[in-house]
This record gives structure tokens, C-alpha cells and sequence, in this order.
């Protein structure tokens, strides 16, 4: 049995793993959602990371006391946070969900601005004949493929609270603590497939696995995902 520590993208919600977290569950393994403290400007990756180890611990979970592998899962920006918490509990694995990937002490500032996502999202955005705006349309980029229930939950829900100030703080890792697996969304909007096969060859030098779903497959290829995380 392996522990899954999951953590989510901007807006810091557990809540996004709803879905995944009885699917690992029914596969024999524990699921635990974390909340970042995502709308605190104060909250650099060290404090995201914090919050995920204490969850964890709160939870039961802890290697330090020979408890089951723990694995860490980041969705998006959780990428930024995923090597500094897999490190903090001697994870066994990462496994990055249509995450960004970051370099040692990199911001996700420095992330969007040279690693090519926003052109490759406009380039995928051309190839399938949608016009993008100035603003991101949430519903066309990132709920275009979760079903209506769960857009009507996500919505009562509310929209995420994050700080922007996270965008200006660095990662602070000097190497990946554990082997990492990447895990690509076929249909991803926001990080296109192709965008993030390249660069996780780029990066890692790992070939990404490609699941059905777009950028929030959590919500809306569940069992495919965690398929895929095991």
C-alpha cells in the first residue's frame, strides 16, 4: 500500500482531488488531498511545503515512523512545491500532473516568461480554431471536458483564492529528491501535450505518460488518472 499525498495547482484547494482520492482508495491505497495556503501573499514554497507535511502527518502518515511509500502528486503550479515537500517526507516517487516543471530556485515568473507554454498555447488554441482573449476563459481552457455536475460543484466551490505573490518566489531545491513521473493530459489546453512531452524530455529527460483529459483530469478522467499515478 502506498500513500498518495496529493497536491493541488493554484488556488490550493484539496478539493480538486475529490474524484481521484476513492478511485486510489478502491485500488487498495490511501489519498490524502492537501490545502496550500494559497491566499496568503506571506506563503513562499517552503510554507506551501510545511502545510503539506503537517496534512500528512495529521493524517497518519509518515515515513519517519516506517509508515507505507509515500508518493508525492502536484497537479499544475503544485509542481513549484513538489520537490521541496518530497524531500521533506522522503517520498518515493513524484508524479507531476499537467505541472509546470521547475528548474533549481526557479519562479514560476521565470517559468512562464522562457519556457514556451504560453505560445504553445496559443499555437494549440489556432489548431483548433478557438480565438483566446486577453483574460483566461476558465471555462473554455480549463472545464471544457469536466462534466456538468462537477462544474456546478466547482462553482459553489468558488473561484480560487491565490496570491500572486507566489509568481516572484523561488522553488528552493537544488536537485530532485526522488525519481519523477510526468503525466500529460491528451487534451490539456493550458499546457498542451505536445508543450509538455518536450519538456519533460527537456527537463527530466523522461517521456511523459498521456492520459485522456484536459488540464484539470482530476475532475474529469478520474479513474484514468489514477491508473496512470499507480
Amino acid at each position: 500500500m502506498a500513500t498518495f499525498a496529493l497536491v493541488p495547482g493554484a488556488g490550493g484547494s484539496g478539493w480538486y482531488w475529490h474524484r481521484v482520492v476513492p478511485e486510489l482508495v478502491r485500488r487498495g491505497h490511501r489519498a490524502v488531498a492537501i490545502d496550500l495556503p494559497s491566499g496568503d501573499p506571506a506563503a513562499d514554497f517552503p510554507a506551501y511545503a510545511d502545510a503539506c507535511v503537517q496534512q500528512l502527518r495529521n493524517a497518519g502518515a509518515d515515513n519517519a515512523a516506517g509508515d507505507a511509500d509515500i508518493v508525492v502528486v502536484a497537479q499544475s503550479l503544485g509542481g513549484f512545491t513538489a520537490p521541496v515537500f518530497a524531500e521533506g517526507v522522503a517520498a518515493e516517487r513524484i508524479v507531476l500532473v499537467n505541472a509546470m516543471i521547475p528548474l533549481p530556485h526557479e519562479t514560476p515568473a521565470h517559468w512562464f516568461g522562457t519556457s514556451g507554454a504560453g505560445e504553445a498555447r496559443k499555437a494549440f488554441a489556432a489548431d483548433e480554431g478557438r480565438e483566446l482573449g486577453d483574460d483566461i476563459d476558465e471555462m473554455q481552457e480549463f472545464f471544457h471536458d469536466v462534466p456538468d455536475d462537477v462544474v456546478q460543484e466547482a462553482v459553489r466551490q468558488g473561484g480560487p483564492d491565490q496570491s500572486d505573490a507566489i509568481m516572484d518566489c523561488a522553488t528552493p531545491f537544488d536537485t530532485w529528491p526522488t525519481p519523477v513521473t510526468v503525466v500529460t493530459g491528451r487534451d490539456d489546453r493550458m499546457f498542451p501535450r505536445d508543450f509538455q512531452v518536450r519538456f519533460a524530455r527537456e527537463r527530466l529527460g523522461v517521456d511523459a505518460v498521456v492520459v485522456p483529459g484536459g488540464h484539470l483530469a482530476a475532475l474529469s478522467q478520474p479513474a484514468a488518472l489514477a491508473d496512470a499515478l499507480l
